[in-house]
């Protein structure tokens, strides 16, 4: 069996309330699968998961407050082709197990552009989903249980769909399992509607998926 990636650790003892130093310290990782890396902040604390030599990355002077995301350093991270993705808001929430209150979707689901995009960086994706749009189940960043939303085209009467939706998913999760999400906070509606479901804060990210060679 595959050992977990070390990054697991950190969002899962986030989950559960416990958090690195604040200490404006950086903890260096091995990089992800997939030729995939990341920055991770956390309050005062950064975590970055990489194959840039430790030294080199030290030189470069990154910090827990903040420096760890910034784009300068981001894009040495990546290397000159790579590609670096958005910052997102990191939030958990805890599953309520129950009576599952979605249905998982057919093949047909998985040709929707939110099922495509989570192929990239996710694996072992589900789909649920009804009238007011869908969800997707699959393992994410370094391994965590991670979900994700897309409703259907706005119409009259639709205000709330989103709450109810991420609430009618956090049944398709046992009770107590934690649960991810990656959330731009420019995408305020979204960010309100995670919140309001009891969702929690717990930092922010970046995946990379850095092309070093092309620079030699």
């Amino acid at each position: 069996m595959t050992e977990p990636h070390p990054l697991l650790a950190y969002f899962t003892d986030a989950a559960h309330g416990h958090f690195p130093p604040c200490d404006g310290g950086v903890t260096v990782l091995p990089p992800l699968s997939g030729g995939l890396e990341a920055s991770v902040a956390f309050t005062g604390h950064a975590v970055i998961a990489t194959a840039l030599d430790t030294a080199e990355l030290l030189a470069l002077r990154p910090d827990g407050f903040g420096a760890s995301l910034a784009p300068d350093f981001l894009r040495h991270l990546a290397g000159t082709e790579g590609t670096i993705g958005v910052t997102d808001a990191t939030l958990t929430a805890r599953g309520v197990g129950g009576t599952p209150r979605l249905a998982e979707l057919g093949d047909e689901a998985h040709d929707h552009p939110r099922v495509r995009h989570a192929r990239e960086l996710r694996t072992d994706i589900k789909v649920y989903g009804d009238e007011r749009g869908l969800i997707t189940l699959a393992d994410g960043l370094a391994g965590r249980h991670e979900l994700s939303i897309e409703l259907h085209a706005p119409h009259h009467g639709s205000h709330g769909h989103g709450r109810g939706l991420l609430a009618d998913a956090l049944t398709l999760v046992p009770a107590g399992e934690p649960l991810f999400a990656a959330v731009s906070p420019g995408n305020a509606r979204s960010l309100r509607a995670f919140l309001a479901c009891e969702f929690t804060p717990i930092g922010s990210e970046v995946i990379l998926r850095p092309q070093r060679l092309a620079e030699h």
